[in-house]
């Protein structure tokens, strides 16, 4: 697993797999339900996914902010134990779909919902995700408690991203555990990032597997841990620039490659 990060996790991740085997489902057989479900997710950020969820204790709260099709829907209601509660937030409407898909179209959205729901179905956690139809602001009221792990896979723009990271932010109870796709990728979740976090009181950085990005709500409120925790986030900034060149050459045609994610 520590092969596809740049920023190596804590070693509590790569503890949670021997603990949790005997009491659900394994990585490799939890990965193996998602391996045709359509989606933006490396088996890396599989893991990530994956040992969060493992190590939300009993009696929890998941939530996930855009689902897609439910590749990491599935990861993480699979992972976790049967008394935590999942909840994924997606309106499916067809907008912010994926690379350079941002407007909404009435088809697409239709058809998301659909595999999303079937997808689900046929990895046997249908009854385990309680899905709230809505865009992430207006979910905010929907959903009770104190979220231990949250994962962030919105609207990829600054403006919803960081509304994100702050609104949904501050319902993470301490010591939980958020995660950012397409962190030190999408220049929009970025910019949310470095505006919101870079000098934050409250979430430590704890390292990324690609774009993933893995945040603690445990920062110690001292100067000089603050002043890592900034450093720890600027020096993923190379990586981010080669992403964005990267894209850009993808864009006009120039290269032939991955999306980086």
């Amino acid at each position: 697993m520590t092969n596809e990060h740049e920023t190596a996790p804590e070693p509590e991740h790569e503890a949670a797999h021997e603990t949790a085997q005997g009491e659900r489902p394994s990585l490799v057989s939890t990965m193996t339900l998602v391996a045709d479900v359509e989606g933006w997710m490396s088996p890396g950020q599989g893991a990530t996914l994956y040992d969060a969820a493992t190590t939300c204790p009993d009696g929890g709260l998941i939530v996930e902010i855009g689902s897609f099709r439910g590749r990491s829907t599935i990861v993480l209601a699979t992972a976790a134990d049967p008394s935590v509660r999942i909840v994924a937030i997606d309106p499916h409407a067809g907008n912010d779909r994926g690379p350079q898909e941002i407007e909404g179209f009435s088809d697409e959205a239709a058809d998301d919902h659909a595999v999303f729901t079937a997808n689900l179905t046929r990895a046997g956690v249908r009854d385990r995700v309680d899905h709230i139809r809505e865009f992430s602001d207006a979910a905010l009221d929907l959903v009770d408690g104190e979220p231990d792990v949250l994962y962030i896979d919105g609207a990829h723009r600054y403006g919803p991203a960081l509304a994100d990271i702050r609104s949904w932010g501050d319902r993470v109870g301490d010591g939980g555990t958020m995660l950012i796709h397409d962190s030190f990728s999408s220049i929009g979740v970025t910019l949310a990032i470095l505006r919101s976090l870079l000098f934050g009181t409250r979430f430590r950085y704890v390292g990324r597997s690609r774009s993933m990005a893995i945040y603690r709500a445990d920062l110690a409120g001292d100067p000089a841990a603050r002043t890592r925790n900034a450093g720890r986030q600027l020096a993923q900034l190379p990586w981010f620039v080669k992403n964005v060149v990267l894209k850009v050459l993808i864009s006009l045609k120039l290269v032939k490659g991955e999306w980086p994610y």
